[in-house]
C-alpha cells in the first residue's frame, strides 16, 4: 500500500476583513502519496494559492484564521506544530516554488547567499560546503556556468533562469514534498514547457510528491498523475488524470476542458465558460457554479452538493449525479 505524503481533511480557511467575512478555501479534502503528483486546477480566485499557503502554514492572522479541519504532513498535523517547528519543516520536508520568482527572491542578496542560508541553517553545512552544494544545484537545474552565475544577483537573470533559481533553492534539502504554485505562468511558452520538464524530471529522480497548482488543465495533462478541480473555494472534481480527461463528470471540468486548444479537432475557436468565478464576498446560495452553468436545476440555487463518488476513485460535487 502507497505512503500518504499529504493529506488535507476538511480544511477550511476564512479571512476576517473590514468589508465582511471570505472564505476562500471550504471543506477541501485530497491526498498525495508518496512519488506523486497531484494538479490542482482552477481559474484564479478559485482557492489554489491559499490552499497551498495553509499547507505551509503561511497565512497572514490575522486577517486569515484556518477555521477548521487537519493536515496531515507524513502523518502529523501541521496545524499541531509551533512556529519553531514549522521554520525547522518548511525547506527542509516541505518546500515551495512561487508564482513570480522576482518577488520571492531578495534583490539585494546574491543567488549563492540566498540558496547557502537554507543549507546552512537546514543542514548545518561549512561556507565552503554550502558552496559547493550551491554550484551543484545550479548544475543540477539548468543553469550554465554554475561557477560563475552563483554570486550573480537576481536582477541578472532572464525570467525562466531565475524560475530556475527557485527551484534549485525548493530542492536544496531535498524535501518530501514540492509545492509549485504556478511557477510557468509568467514566462513565453518555450520557456514553460523547459520548465515543466525540468520540474517533473527532478521530482522523478529524487523521487519527491508533486502538488502542482495552475489553472491550466493543458499543463498538468503532461505533468500530473491525479487532479483536483478546484472552483470558488470547493473541490468540485477529484480523480486520475485518465479518468477525468476522459470522462469529466463536473460541468465546470467540461468547460475548462473545452476552452483547451487541441489538434484533433477541425473547430476554429474556443468555447469560453460563460462569466466569472463569483464574488465570494458574496457567493451565491447552493452549488457556486450554478449562475456560469448550462445544466442549471432549482435544487442547485438551494443546496450545495457534495462529493460524490461517480466511478472507482472518481469523485464529483454536481447533482446531476444525485441520481434523482
Amino acid at each position: 500500500m502507497a505512503e500518504t505524503v499529504l493529506e488535507l481533511d476538511d480544511l477550511t480557511v476564512r479571512f476576517r476583513l473590514k468589508r465582511g467575512d471570505l472564505t476562500a478555501v471550504n471543506g477541501v479534502s485530497f491526498g498525495i502519496e508518496r512519488g506523486e503528483t497531484f494538479g490542482l486546477v482552477g481559474e484564479s480566485g478559485s482557492g489554489k494559492s491559499v490552499t497551498a499557503r495553509a499547507i505551509m502554514r503561511l497565512i497572514p492572522q490575522p486577517p486569515g484564521e484556518i477555521e477548521r479541519g487537519r493536515i496531515l504532513f507524513e502523518g502529523e498535523n501541521v496545524l499541531d506544530k509551533s512556529d519553531a517547528e514549522m521554520r525547522a519543516l518548511r525547506g527542509r520536508r516541505i518546500a515551495m516554488v512561487f508564482q513570480e520568482p522576482m518577488s520571492a527572491l531578495n534583490p539585494v542578496f546574491t543567488v549563492h547567499d540566498q540558496i547557502s542560508d537554507a543549507l546552512r541553517s537546514n543542514l548545518k553545512l561549512s561556507k565552503a560546503e554550502a558552496r559547493e552544494r550551491v554550484v551543484e544545484l545550479l548544475s543540477l537545474v539548468g543553469i550554465p556556468s554554475p561557477h560563475k552565475r552563483l554570486d550573480s544577483y537576481v536582477h541578472e537573470f532572464s525570467g525562466g533562469m531565475r524560475q530556475r533559481v527557485m527551484l534549485a533553492m525548493a530542492l536544496s534539502c531535498s524535501p518530501s514534498l514540492l509545492i509549485a504554485d504556478e511557477p510557468t505562468t509568467a514566462l513565453d511558452v518555450t520557456i514553460q514547457a523547459t520548465i515543466l520538464e525540468l520540474i517533473t524530471g527532478m521530482i522523478e529522480r529524487l523521487g519527491m510528491s508533486l502538488l502542482f497548482i495552475t489553472h491550466n488543465l493543458g499543463v498538468v495533462a503532461h505533468a500530473c498523475d491525479k487532479i483536483g478541480v478546484m472552483y470558488a473555494s470547493h473541490v468540485v472534481e477529484l480523480g486520475d488524470k485518465r479518468e477525468i480527461f476522459a470522462n469529466p463528470q463536473h460541468p465546470y471540468t467540461v468547460g475548462l476542458l473545452n476552452s483547451i486548444p487541441r489538434l484533433d479537432t477541425q473547430a476554429r475557436y474556443l468555447t469560453p465558460i460563460e462569466g466569472t468565478v463569483c464574488n465570494m464576498m458574496t457567493p451565491p446560495g447552493g452549488c457556486k457554479f450554478h449562475p456560469r452553468c448550462a445544466h442549471a436545476m432549482p435544487r442547485c440555487r438551494e443546496q450545495a452538493p457534495t462529493l460524490k463518488e461517480v466511478a472507482p476513485g472518481h469523485f464529483a460535487a454536481c447533482h446531476l449525479h444525485d441520481g434523482s
